[in-house]
């Protein structure tokens, strides 16, 4: 149908929805008005580098003014911050799933509330590689745990529920066949794994706790890279689980 789907029954029970993190509401900000020709959401982590890419997105789609003064939409949170170029927003959603689920969860809404259609999100960031050359960048086809399991795993009151991770296959093909046209960036559809640690759930031997050798490191990366993964990083697989219930088309 195109739509983006909640699929929560108790917000239309609810007067008015405050999406804290945004700081938006429906009662505050007319949505619809603001956001509802938007098709292009592009989210990442770091505040700067999201307005870096919707300067540059401002530049690419040839629209007036030079962008560099592009408006923080969520200036009044010091938790995201959320620019906007034509039909692309560009997003920050911070370091780990807890983050990125957060600001998830309010997007999905804001765009419900928008009465967004047929819109695309996309994750573009830094994440560690696996076996491949550095500067590469990794398409994802499927997100998968620290097992492999193309699976995101949540603790839902004290249930552990169990959602899918694909990604959009078609996307990830059309990603690739633009990639073609940039000879600068070698890249490549891979697994991607997520993980809820940067130093030992990565294998890192250098933070402040390390309870494995180097031999396991290396024993650990080859299974990982033997089943597919092609990069690490410590988002995917909620961006994965959450866009593809709500009806976003998403990539990674």
């Amino acid at each position: 149908s195109g739509a983006v789907h909640i699929k929560n029954p108790h917000l239309d029970l609810m007067e008015e929805d405050i999406l804290y993190h945004l700081d938006l509401g429906t009662k505050t900000h007319n949505l619809p008005a603001m956001f509802g020709d938007i098709k292009f959401v592009c989210v990442g982590g770091s505040p700067n580098r999201m307005r870096a890419f919707a300067q540059f997105m401002h530049k690419e789609l040839g629209l007036a003014g030079d962008g560099e003064d592009l408006a923080d939409i969520c200036a009044g949170t010091d938790r995201y911050a959320m620019y906007r170029a034509g039909p692309v927003l560009s997003i920050s959603h911070g370091m780990g799933i807890p983050s990125i689920s957060i600001m998830l969860h309010e997007l999905i809404k804001m765009l419900h509330h928008a009465k967004c259609r047929d819109v695309t999100i996309i994750r573009i960031g830094t994440s560690g590689g696996l076996g491949i050359e550095a500067g590469s960048v990794v398409i994802t086809d499927t997100a998968v745990d620290s097992f492999f399991r193309p699976q995101f795993e949540q603790v839902v009151l004290d249930d552990v529920v169990v959602r899918s991770t694909e990604l959009d296959k078609d996307l990830a093909e059309e990603l690739l066949a633009c990639s073609k046209e940039i000879p600068d960036f070698p890249t490549l559809i891979g697994h991607t794994m997520c993980t809820y640690d940067f130093y030992e759930g990565q294998g890192r031997l250098d933070g402040a706790l390390c309870s494995f050798s180097s031999e396991k490191k290396l024993e650990y990366l080859k299974r990982a890279y033997n089943a597919g993964v092609r990069n690490i990083e410590m988002e995917s697989t909620a961006f994965a689980a959450l866009c593809g219930l709500c009806g976003l088309k998403g990539e990674s």
